[in-house]
């Protein structure tokens, strides 16, 4: 037992890291969200604030795993997402301040594009900026497949490709995202408080894990509570139990499943939807506190913590962090869909208090909003 004492910064200071990103990022107060809310007292940590490629919290996990990656030998880095990934734009990022060929299987199909911009503007413009080679495949629901088929093909032809997950997720990422619980444990003392829970967004599942895994030695007290944004809330828990288990491994600690909280029923009728919920609290986060979020990730997020104060889950007196994990660059691409889903919610809410049937040029398809044939509304 008195090998689990050993701080968390001794044990992650055995693995190294690039220095990629701008550690640590800050723990700020969000006052006028928590006045507007009434409770609890309301802290965001700046994940979106780490600085290469506009940020966000893969860079975290890519500041080890590319070290591992360098220390390979690899000559190109392999990774993938869907075409506004905010994880592939991170990967380009710094495969590009590495020196290092990077190529992105670029899914499509799980999203319908809300734009015409979609496929071209935010991240995937970005994405071509940073010089990385895209390639067009498939969604199939296997994550990593394409990933690792890209790889076969690099290596066919002589190369030396390191392989990165969806999501910078795997043990190694788990174990750099618990770093950040070995700043926000100091943050928080020296701003004199202690955190009930720390909200987030959570997906591909490694972030999550490295949380846990972190809390579990450094904030046993503190809980950490994950909403689900990919609608898939039973398969998001298990990838998470998984990666927590083997970073567990690998730091040398104990490991309880029954830590693991995932917050199903706030991702919208489906992964990249936005609903009502997101766009308030988009719209909170921007006016309370010039805080910008994105319609797919964080703003998700943030509906599932205001959802949960709002069920009354913390005192009015407890602390809660809320992680802000980057994309807010995504949300010129999505404006006017966003704007035209605002615009219809407004309309279809005035119509039912009027009793009367929505206009003809909105269409309800699973809380999504769209133009039938997009004339200027009426």
């Amino acid at each position: 037992m008195q090998t689990h004492r050993r701080p968390l910064s001794d044990r992650l200071a055995a693995f190294p890291r690039l220095g990629l990103a701008n550690l640590p990022t800050p723990l700020e107060p969000m006052k006028r969200l928590t006045a507007h809310l009434g409770g609890p007292r309301l802290w965001v940590k700046r994940e979106d604030a780490t600085g290469l490629g506009f940020g966000g919290n893969k860079l975290r996990k890519l500041d080890y795993v590319l070290h591992q990656a360098l220390s390979s030998g690899a000559d190109a880095i392999v990774s993938g997402g869907v075409v506004q990934s905010n994880s592939q734009r991170q990967v380009a990022a710094a495969a590009a301040k590495l020196g290092l060929a990077c190529h992105l299987a670029v899914y499509h199909g799980r999203i319908e594009p809300p734009t015409p911009e979609y496929k071209t503007s935010g991240n995937a413009f970005l994405n071509r900026l940073f010089g990385a080679h895209l390639h067009d495949v498939p969604w199939t629901g296997d994550r990593n497949a394409a990933i690792r088929a890209l790889v076969g093909d690099l290596e066919a032809k002589g190369h030396k490709p390191y392989f990165v997950p969806y999501g910078v997720s795997n043990a190694l990422g788990a174990v750099a995202y618990a770093t950040t619980i070995s700043e926000i444990e100091p943050q928080a003392a020296q701003l004199g408080f202690a955190p009930a829970a720390i909200v987030h967004c959570t997906g591909s599942a490694g972030t999550q894990a490295g949380l846990v895994v972190g809390a579990a030695l450094a904030m046993p007290d503190t809980k950490i509570v994950g909403i689900d944004i990919d609608a898939e809330p039973t398969r998001v828990r298990a990838d998470v139990v998984t990666f927590a288990q083997e970073a567990s491994d690998l730091l040398d600690v104990p490991f309880d499943e029954a830590t693991v909280d995932v917050v199903a029923g706030h991702a919208g009728p489906a992964y990249g939807v936005p609903h009502e919920a997101t766009l308030e609290a988009i719209r909170l986060a921007g006016q309370l506190e010039a805080l910008p979020l994105d319609p797919v990730y964080s703003g998700k997020g943030l509906a599932g913590l205001i959802a949960l104060i709002r069920q009354g889950r913390w005192r009015k007196d407890e602390d809660v962090v809320f992680l802000h994990t980057g994309g807010a660059f995504r949300l010129p691409e999505r404006a006017r869909h966003l704007n035209w889903i605002a615009l219809a919610i407004r309309v279809k809410a005035q119509m039912a208090a009027a009793a009367a049937p929505p206009p003809k040029y909105l269409i309800n398809d699973h809380a999504r909003y769209e133009m039938a044939s997009r004339p200027d509304p009426r």
